[in-house]
């Protein structure tokens, strides 16, 4: 919920000093409310002027889901929820574990538990150590304190956020369905799991069954498959944090990450839109509207 007597939709950070930057913008439906969320955690291009790495822009760019969030932008209307980080994703990635930290990118010691994933074993932890192409990010280490503001001001209020809009319809409805929205590089890259590999249009992740009904992973998949887009399930992206915390089938707490590939809409070197991408977003509508009718019919 936004703070008292800020724009409806969005959430400012704590900062210190100076005028605090939005940091998450809320969306919510412009028509009844159904149980469907979505949330677009790596499509932030609003850098935080503390960000001092050191490649080019143009290389850390690399690392958005840039446009993710303007191609769900129509899920309200049809009565879900988007919530969508403004943020980007290599100053911190709120779609990783907050103790997924990489001890070799601090100059002393973390205070707190720490429990790298595959993840940081790729360099693509909480806070990201290289840059597209294994490019390093900082010139130096970074202390950390630096690390803990960036949880307490961009992490924890996404991370608040995303759970807020799904624990609210959950209450309402019984239920929610949760869709994390993501695209991926065309090919595999080295700091994948898969490098040099081709990769489906979609990729599904529903971490092998365990954070979603298997009905409504296999509903996205027809959908997407009778558009004639090639789809995977599992392969290579099977979901990460967002997915794991809040998909809880038994408790009717369903999550699914979607894997879009950046060819069927923009250019990935320059990251600009290309001429299929009013084609994607046509298409995605259609998916959201259908996914609509699914979750209205499953309560």
């Amino acid at each position: 919920m936004s703070p008292p007597g800020r724009p409806k939709g969005e959430y400012r950070s704590a900062q210190r000093e100076g005028n605090p930057p939005t940091v998450v913008r809320r969306h919510d439906p412009l028509s009844s409310p159904i149980p469907l969320v979505l949330d677009s955690p790596h499509s932030g291009t609003e850098y935080p002027t503390d960000f001092d790495y050191l490649p080019s822009r143009a290389i850390v760019r690399q690392a958005e889901d840039t446009h993710v969030a303007e191609l769900y932008a129509v899920a309200p209307e049809f009565g879900a929820t988007l919530v969508e980080a403004l943020f980007p994703r290599a100053y911190i990635d709120p779609n990783r574990h907050v103790a997924d930290i990489d001890p070799q990118l601090l100059m002393d010691a973390w205070p707190g538990a720490v429990t790298p994933s595959r993840k940081t074993e790729l360099w693509i932890g909480l806070v990201w150590r290289l840059a597209h192409g294994g490019a390093p990010m900082y010139a130096r280490k970074l202390a950390v304190a630096q690390v803990q503001r960036r949880i307490a001001d961009y992490y924890e209020p996404y991370q608040r956020n995303v759970a807020a809009a799904l624990d609210e319809r959950h209450r309402t409805f019984g239920a929610v369905w949760h869709i994390n929205c993501h695209s991926m590089p065309a090919v595999g890259d080295v700091m994948s799991d898969d490098p040099g590999r081709a990769r489906a249009d979609f990729v599904l992740g529903d971490r092998d069954g365990s954070t979603c009904e298997p009905e409504f992973t296999a509903f996205i998949a027809a959908t997407l498959t009778e558009m004639g887009y090639a789809v995977a399930i599992n392969d290579p992206y099977k979901g990460v944090e967002l997915v794991r915390r809040h998909g809880r089938p038994l408790e009717r707490r369903h999550s699914l990450q979607i894997e879009v590939n950046r060819k069927l809409y923009m250019d990935e070197a320059t990251l600009e839109k290309n001429r299929d991408f009013v084609l994607l977003q046509a298409n995605l509508r259609r998916l959201l509207q259908a996914a609509s009718a699914f979750v209205v019919h499953r309560i």
